[in-house]
């Protein structure tokens, strides 16, 4: 059995092919894979280290959604892409072939449909993609992760899974959290993470409420600025950073172990993330980045605001004085941070990967 599976850009696109490329193994260990990306993306670098053969095709980037002279030259590179592609299913030869997103998802599904070998697209966010919605129109089957996707694609051929998460989501247990951060069990924990990169508005907000959190000493915060903003955020919390109740790091390699033991997390609104939230039962105060493809951010958030799972501020909104607030609200009244994590447990869906690898194998 061959798989192509393809997706690329951010780790909101690789992370999921890649737990379904676990969950495929789990039922079929014979399955052979390749992955299709492009050399710029973190998939080139992120693929390989993960032990699955990879291979790439040049595209320059994706079109934007007006019109530019830059997308007459993309477009162009995109035509000449589905030939490479072709070549790349004709000599590969698979049996089906799956896009979980990103623009370089577009050609290879497209060749793969054209020569009819049955495809799988994977939407994550509740507002469809460009890629995905062209792809809509060709490919076999869609697998959505929240319900509110569904209105975005063909119906006869569309399922609602969830987005797949890692089994290290559901595995991870909070006394390894507690050991891992030093924190004790007689406290409420917050989770802030502003993706891999950071987010400079949630680090900058985040400043004076540690700076208070420190002095109170009533909740335990664990903070990951990501790598760039790292040094710019310890520089204004030098008084802080010894206190037992704070911890600030740059970069989270153990993100499952840390949400384990989370009674609450500041975050934004990526899909995967929101989908790892949702399988633990996680309360949330969401931050949607305000620039992602057709606000897409803002509408994941509001699908768990409106299933009453977290509270939303919006980035221009953002203030440490609003976050504060926020934060304390929840901490205050563990009736509602109780109501929101069973809110959220209801959304979540830790089956996702292994009913999206069934769809995958039905189709062959």
């Amino acid at each position: 059995m061959k798989i192509i599976v393809s997706g690329g850009g951010t780790g909101g696109h690789i992370y999921p092919a890649l737990t379904l490329i676990d969950a495929i193994k789990s039922k079929r260990p014979d399955a052979e894979f390749l992955y299709v990306g492009t050399q710029k993306g973190l998939e080139a670098d992120i693929v390989p280290k993960a032990g699955i053969n990879f291979t790439a095709l040049n595209l320059e980037g994706g079109l934007e959604r007006h019109f530019t002279l830059a997308n007459i030259s993309r477009a162009a590179n995109a035509i000449w892409s589905i030939k490479h592609a072709s070549d790349i299913v004709h000599e590969f030869k698979p049996d089906v072939v799956v896009g979980t997103g990103g623009y370089v998802c577009g050609p290879i599904l497209l060749a793969a449909s054209l020569m009819k070998v049955p495809t799988l697209i994977q939407e994550q966010n509740a507002v469809a993609g460009v890629t995905n919605k062209i792809l809509s129109k060709f490919v076999t089957k869609i697998a959505v992760g929240t319900r509110d996707a569904l209105k975005n694609f063909p119906a006869d051929k569309t399922v609602y899974t969830g987005n797949p998460i890692r089994s290290a989501v559901l595995d991870a247990k909070k006394s390894d959290g507690l050991k891992e951060f030093g924190f004790t069990s007689d406290k409420p924990i917050v989770l802030i993470s502003g993706g891999s990169r950071g987010a400079r508005s949630i680090n900058n907000a985040m400043i004076d409420v540690l700076k208070s959190a420190a002095q109170k000493n009533s909740a335990q915060f664990l903070h990951v600025t990501g790598k760039g903003e790292y040094n710019s955020v310890t520089e204004k919390l030098t008084d802080v950073l010894d206190a037992p109740n704070i911890k600030v790091v740059p970069y989270l390699y153990n993100m499952p172990t840390a949400m384990a033991m989370a009674d609450l997390a500041i975050f934004r609104a990526g899909a995967t993330g929101l989908a790892e939230l949702t399988a633990r039962g996680v309360p949330a105060i969401l931050i949607p980045y305000p620039f992602a493809a057709e606000n897409h951010q803002e509408f994941n958030a509001r699908s768990l605001v409106d299933a009453g799972a977290a509270k939303m501020i919006l980035n221009k909104d953002l203030t440490a004085e609003i976050l504060s607030a926020t934060i304390n609200e929840l901490l205050t009244s563990p009736d509602t941070l109780k109501k929101m994590s069973e809110a959220s447990l209801s959304l979540g869906k830790p089956q996702a990967a292994a009913e999206i690898a069934d769809l995958i194998l039905e189709l062959i």
